[in-house]
């Protein structure tokens, strides 16, 4: 099954690694970027380095491949227990190509699109090598158009990413972050809009999210029981006559639905 939740955990802060592993969340990145200041970067690196040669597992978010400590950070593509690595600043698909020809083989790519720009040519980047899915990086979104609010003023940007995916074959896309992480209904409003919007994941900045987004994101007891339906029908008619469900036509496209609905629960 697909992830669906991405945990990110500061990469100077060692201390976490494991509890962040054990959290609950099925991917861990650990952050070299927004969450590690300046004069910590070779610190972070050193400790995640340790950390992935003493048997921890989890992923890597770089700096941006135009910053003074990119080329640093892509030493860190030995270290063992490296699952992947998460590019920020994601805004064409040269920058992918460049890191897809550095990564070894069992590494995935996670690009962050967080621009006007990247989102302009998010199907270059969906469909870039070794890219597995797309990540919506909202909040340096905002910051970079003007736009203020995160709901539908945003509509225009994730349906590109969930349309450059879909375009792609790959993964449906991961939703940015709930910043405030104390407003447990906001965080279950905005899993249910991801959702609703065809997302598949959910970026989180903290533990506590993490169990809401793993359970928000799975298909509703009222789905499944109808995709079921859907397919005892289907497999009882033996492919003669017209199907219908509810009074409702079943056809190809909601047999996908209906299958793609009991593989996601």
């Amino acid at each position: 099954m697909a992830a669906r939740s991405y945990l990110f955990v500061p990469g100077d802060r060692p201390e976490r690694f494991d509890k962040a592993c054990a959290a609950g969340a099925d991917v861990v990145i650990l952050d070299l970027e927004d969450a590690v200041s300046p004069q910590r970067k070779d610190e972070a690196r050193a400790a995640i380095d340790h950390w992935l040669r003493q048997g921890g597992q989890a992923w890597v978010r770089f700096n941006g491949s135009e910053t003074q400590w990119y080329a640093d950070d892509c030493a860190l593509l030995l270290s063992p227990g490296l699952l992947g690595v998460s590019l920020p600043k994601a805004e064409n698909a040269a920058q992918l190509a460049e890191l897809a020809a550095r990564l070894p083989a069992h590494l995935g790519l996670l690009p962050i699109v967080e621009s006007a720009r990247g989102i302009w040519n998010a199907a270059e980047l969906a469909a870039a090598p070794r890219v597995t899915r797309l990540a919506f990086g909202s909040v340096d979104f905002q910051v970079d158009t003007g736009i203020q609010g995160d709901d539908q003023e945003l509509l225009f940007a994730r349906s590109r990413l969930v349309i450059a995916s879909a375009m792609a074959r790959i993964e449906a896309p991961v939703d940015g972050v709930t910043v405030d992480l104390h407003n447990e209904q906001l965080l279950a409003s905005d899993v249910e809009r991801a959702r609703l919007q065809g997302f598949g994941a959910k970026l989180c900045v903290h533990p506590r999210q993490v169990q809401a987004i793993n359970d928000g994101l799975r298909p509703r007891d009222t789905e499944v029981q109808w995709a079921r339906s859907v397919l005892e029908i289907v497999d009882a008619s033996d492919g003669v006559g017209a199907l219908s469900l509810g009074g409702k036509l079943i056809d190809l496209p909601v047999i996908l639905r209906a299958r793609r609905i009991l593989e996601l629960a």
